[in-house]
């Protein structure tokens, strides 16, 4: 069984380092193009379901790849959510540093509860699908916390430890038996272009 968890594609906030969480905004053109390309790549093997974040950006890069490799079902989980920034959504680096004094953790949904929902979803579609090739698409934390917990915080996590995920990356995990393995992760299409599954 293969699992790609792909973060969606660009917004306009990304170009200004804004925390977005669970602010809906819209894919950018640039968005747009980088899921059609994240969609060729993934062509190339037999997906059953995609499986999205409700937020707009993460829903519009779903439909996209669903519609460019065979209008396969797309499912909404509310459990694949960004991380819920509080009081520090909508700000940049420097907004929440003047606003918290480098405490903005403290307003933001705590790291631990996003990694056990996150992951828990994550097994709940493994069990589900269990034998057959999924798509998740999700957001940069998010990301961070189900790559941490399957590798024991090698890959992935928060502050330091965390990995800025490129918009539109793939990361490829492979299950056998009761073994997850990360095959690449926060790869584009354009990086991915000479591997195939």
């Amino acid at each position: 069984m293969r699992i790609c968890l792909l973060r969606h594609g660009e917004t306009d906030w990304n170009n200004l380092e804004k925390l977005q969480g669970r602010e809906d905004v819209p894919l950018n053109a640039k968005g747009i193009e980088q899921a059609k390309e994240a969609a060729q790549y993934l062509k190339k093997n037999n997906w059953r379901v995609i499986i999205t974040s409700p937020l707009l950006r993460a829903k519009v890069s779903a439909g996209i790849i669903s519609e460019a490799i065979g209008n396969i079902e797309i499912r909404e989980e509310a459990a694949f959510v960004e991380r819920d920034y509080g009081r520090a959504s909508g700000m940049t680096p420097a907004e929440r540093k003047a606003a918290f004094n480098n405490d903005e953790e403290s307003v933001m949904e705590p790291f631990e509860i996003l990694q056990d929902r996150t992951v828990q979803a994550l097994f709940k579609y493994i069990q589900e699908y269990d034998g057959s090739d999924i798509i998740i698409v999700s957001h940069g934390l998010a990301l961070n916390a189900i790559l941490a917990y399957l590798t024991k915080n090698k890959i992935g996590g928060e502050k330091i430890k965390r990995i800025n995920f490129k918009n539109a990356s793939m990361t490829l995990l492979e299950k056998t038996d009761d073994k997850i393995e990360v095959i690449y992760f926060n790869k584009t299409a354009g990086e991915l272009s000479e591997k195939i599954f």
